[in-house]
């Protein structure tokens, strides 16, 4: 079964399409810049590059540019677009109303629409995705896989907020999580690479990218995450600010004069390793700068190593027994630096890093601790897209 996985930004499409249950991917690129200057799609097919640069004015023509490059048999596309039979959909937020993969209907759909309000950025363009692409390819199976699903096992102690209860009843304020779909592939790899049951092992797995997510998987269930009610909460992250002191935003408005909506702006797009650095969001580039000496570089690091060394201690306090810490994303996979600092002197808790295997690890498969660790720790790269597809064919194969 061939099954195209969509991934619906504001401005963006990513896409692609594997052959299921082979898990083959057969092609995978971006259509960008959607309805602006420089709008482009880049697509790797069957080791062809393809990369065009046109004005593509919304979802739909970008949806429909991405079928005309698939069904491109001079680049070794398939031959026809029914071929496609099933389309997975990433979809941020689905609220309570769903903790698993579903079939999109119409009652589905609504149920998103009705969950605008806690992701405005992000539910109204995965919607149009699921929009296009149920017209484009009527009569083809579709399949929402929710960001927040997998945290939809934490418990009350976990997800609620101490304020006012009636903002939980009648608002639905809560902590909801996201990363979702990374955290449950990388912690399903990580019992593959223990040789145990997920239902069996404790895990932390820390997802660090430009966003960044720690949860502790107990058994198999998330049973607490870092990232709350929006992906704002949590640990240090590329330009979001994670944790603070909530009356700050109160405090700035005071002292600055600036509107709540624009501080809101601020902590998400301008603040994180961006902010205390006044340089960068970019780890690598932040990275090189700490090695040359850039203190503010430095300091950066530490805070973001330190935040993220805090959150593990308080999970695996919460688990109680650890088998395994997982660092995946692209600062999780690469950043040899970030999970040297924040390990360090953690040993006495269970974390022994091995150094030398640490330094030489790249987005691989690896045990990175030491024999004498009481918990292994890992560096799995995650794979989201793929985590999609087999929830899609799951579905709609059956």
């Amino acid at each position: 079964m061939k099954v195209l996985v969509i991934n619906c930004g504001s401005s963006s499409i990513k896409f692609e399409l594997f052959e299921m249950p082979r898990e083959k991917v057969l092609a995978k690129g971006i259509v960008e810049k959607l309805g602006e200057a420089g709008s482009r799609l880049r697509c790797r097919m069957n080791g062809h590059e393809t990369a065009l640069e046109q004005p593509i004015a919304d979802h739909d023509e970008g949806l429909r540019l991405i079928v005309r490059t698939l069904t491109d048999t001079g680049h070794g596309g398939i031959g026809d677009r029914r071929e496609i039979e099933a389309i997975g959909h990433r979809v941020v937020h689905a609220g309570e109303a769903f903790a698993h993969t579903v079939m999109i209907t119409d009652e589905v759909i609504r149920a998103l629409e009705d969950h605008v309000d806690l992701a405005p950025l992000h539910n109204p363009p995965n919607l149009l995705g699921i929009a296009v692409a149920r017209e484009v390819f009527p009569g083809v199976p579709q399949v929402g896989v929710f960001d927040t699903a997998f945290h939809q096992t934490m418990p009350k102690q976990s997800y609620l907020y101490p304020v006012p209860y009636e903002f939980y009843v009648e608002h639905r304020v809560r902590r909801y999580g996201f990363h979702g779909t990374s955290h449950r592939y990388v912690a399903e790899r990580a019992a593959e690479m223990l040789d145990r049951p997920l239902s069996g092992i404790n895990l932390i797995t820390a997802h660090l990218g430009n966003g960044a997510s720690i949860t502790a998987i107990e058994g198999g269930r998330s049973v607490d995450t870092s990232m709350g009610m929006t992906p704002l909460e949590g640990l240090v992250m590329g330009t979001r600010c994670g944790d603070i002191d909530p009356a700050l935003m109160v405090t700035v408005a005071r002292l600055t004069g600036k509107s709540m909506v624009e501080i809101d702006r601020i902590l998400n797009q301008e603040s994180g390793m961006l902010g205390l650095t006044g340089m960068s969001n970019d780890m690598r580039t932040l990275e090189d700068a700490a090695a040359k000496g850039n203190e503010r570089a430095d300091l950066a690091l530490d805070i973001y190593s330190y935040r993220l060394k805090k959150y593990i201690g308080a999970y695996t306090a919460v688990l109680g027994t650890v088998d395994a810490l997982v660092f995946t994303g692209g600062v999780g996979e690469n950043s040899d630096v970030v999970r040297r600092r924040c390990l360090s002197g953690m040993a006495p808790l269970g974390y022994d890093l091995d150094q030398r295997i640490n330094d030489r690890t790249r987005s691989s498969e690896t045990v990175i601790s030491t024999p004498e660790s009481r918990a292994k720790v890992l560096v799995i790269a995650t794979n989201e897209e793929l985590m999609i597809a087999k929830d899609t064919f799951e579905l709609a194969g059956a």
